[in-house]
């Protein structure tokens, strides 16, 4: 079935999500591109052929998180799918963004090292800071906003690829987003959750949050308490980024 865009003969922007479990999905972040003009479609990379199920001139890719590492290929064979797929994408300059997991296949892709983090696992809300090249991204100011705080679900980081900005930290771990020109962003921490979507992930990752003795009940009353404000922040920022040249 055709798009209203299609009928009025509107060229349509496509955007495609790779999910890795479900209730990790685009949030906050898929009325922002429905708004912007974007087709959305979701993919999900564990039981979808990417090597012929996947377009790939898509005017946007966004790689979301899950629970797994970039090193474990072996395992998870379709990560190294993904790869490649990032990998033409970084060299064709096409708009690539990645979050949490997908942001360390970004790093992966782009010939970084990817490795569990000496600091432990980084769960919960916090702030991010400044990184040394954030001011050459203006629209991330709306990421760094006093106050706000974002949703942090990772145990591995990554090092810098060479020739990468480098836009955020926190005291735990210091490469948290970086840039490669225009056309790729990787965000370690999540911006796209929100307080009712973030209901299913405490169920979906309920053995790790136990093994953590992590608060379900306090997670949520933080939730409850920044989510609004990053719901908010996140679309803004994403309209910013889409609409760079």
């Amino acid at each position: 079935m055709s798009t209203l865009h299609e009928q009025c003969g509107e060229a349509v922007r496509r955007a495609t999500a790779i999910t890795h479990v479900d209730f990790e999905d685009l949030g906050s972040l898929e009325p922002e591109l429905v708004r912007a003009g974007y087709a959305v479609r979701t993919v999900n990379a564990c039981t979808s052929d990417l090597s012929d199920d996947l377009p790939r001139d898509d005017d946007l890719l966004i790689v979301l998180g899950g629970p797994i590492g970039v090193y474990e290929r072996e395992s998870y064979p379709f990560l190294e799918a993904e790869l490649e797929l990032i990998r033409m994408r970084l060299a064709r300059k096409q708009r690539t963004l990645g979050i949490c997991l997908g942001a360390q296949l970004i790093a992966a892709a782009a010939g970084a090292a990817v490795y569990p983090g000496a600091q432990g696992s980084e769960i919960g809300w916090k702030t991010i800071y400044a990184g040394r090249d954030a001011a050459l991204y203006p629209e991330f100011a709306e990421l760094l906003a006093p106050g706000l705080h974002f949703l942090h679900w990772h145990g591995d980081t990554f090092d810098l690829p060479s020739g990468a900005n480098h836009l955020a930290a926190t005291d735990a771990y210091p490469n948290q987003a970086f840039a490669i020109e225009q056309h790729a962003l990787a965000l370690q921490f999540h911006p796209e959750v929100t307080a009712r979507g973030l209901e299913r992930w405490y169920v979906g990752h309920a053995c790790e949050l136990g093994k953590a003795k992590i608060s379900v009940r306090e997670l949520r009353r933080e939730s409850e308490m920044y989510a609004p404000a990053l719901a908010i922040a996140a679309p803004r920022f994403l309209r910013q980024w889409l609409a760079r040249s």
